[in-house]
């Protein structure tokens, strides 16, 4: 009850709503009495999605259609939540891919900037948008998710490793700086999860997928530590040796 308490009629703005993680992230947070504002590029799915969410959980959910690996991406969800009067009071950056090859013969330029563009850019423009109206209600949540990925360099993952660092290191340092403001920023590094992820990532193949884990007690930790707070939370490590071979090379499964 006092979870429920705590959330209820609080706003979640949830990037990559309708898969994997954040689909877990959207029942989480309507379950506890909580609306939401779905961000994705797919219109269709945001649509069906707030339909879905109202019938089943009976909270406001509104949706936006942008594609997050353009510039203007973030921009635009701001604009239009204060276009519209929507208050957010949770920021939860989930949208990311990821891929696999080398990086100087496989990798396009495109592929990579693209990454980079959801995985850093528009989390980054939208904490430097919402993080002072946060500040200046003297409340509010981020949860960006991160990666075990992380800890350590990812050779032929060589820029989505590196993505997960910055996602790490910035968070981490935002924490420290809202210290004593009410806003509060909490980095989610989850190992390999069930998720559309490894698929869209050419990654199915890999040792690291063979043990992925159910993303929904993943979501669950990271939701919770963002209520409390927490700087760093780790979870679904099954597999947290990643099985890499002596060659630094994410191994295929036989």
């Amino acid at each position: 009850m006092a979870d429920k308490i705590m959330v209820d009629k609080m706003t979640a703005l949830i990037t990559g709503s309708y898969g994997g993680l954040g689909t877990c992230f959207v029942d989480i947070h309507a379950g506890k009495g909580g609306d939401l504002i779905l961000v994705g590029r797919n219109e269709a799915r945001l649509n069906a999605q707030k339909e879905s969410v109202e019938k089943k959980y009976h909270v406001v959910v509104r949706t936006i259609a942008v594609d997050l690996a353009q510039p203007d991406a973030a921009q635009k969800i701001y604009d239009t939540c204060k276009e519209k009067g929507w208050v957010v009071d949770y920021l939860i950056n989930n949208a990311g891919f990821g891929g696999q090859g080398d990086f100087t013969r496989e990798r396009t330029m495109e592929q990579d900037l693209s990454m980079i563009a959801v995985n850093i850019e528009t989390p980054t423009r939208l904490c430097k948008l919402f993080l002072p109206d946060f500040v200046a209600r003297g409340m509010g949540k981020v949860l960006n998710v991160s990666s075990t990925a992380a800890t350590m360099p990812g050779p032929l993952q060589a820029c989505y490793y590196a993505t997960k660092a910055y996602v790490t290191s910035w968070s981490n340092a935002l924490w420290r700086e809202l210290k004593g403001t009410g806003v509060t920023v909490t980095c989610l590094m989850p190992g390999a999860m069930q998720t559309g992820f490894a698929d869209a990532g050419g990654l199915a193949d890999t040792k690291l997928f063979a043990n992925a884990v159910d993303p929904v007690p993943v979501a669950r930790a990271g939701y919770d530590g963002m209520v409390k707070g927490a700087l760093n939370v780790t979870a679904g490590l099954q597999n947290l040796y990643f099985l890499w071979g002596s060659s630094g090379r994410p191994q295929r499964k036989r």
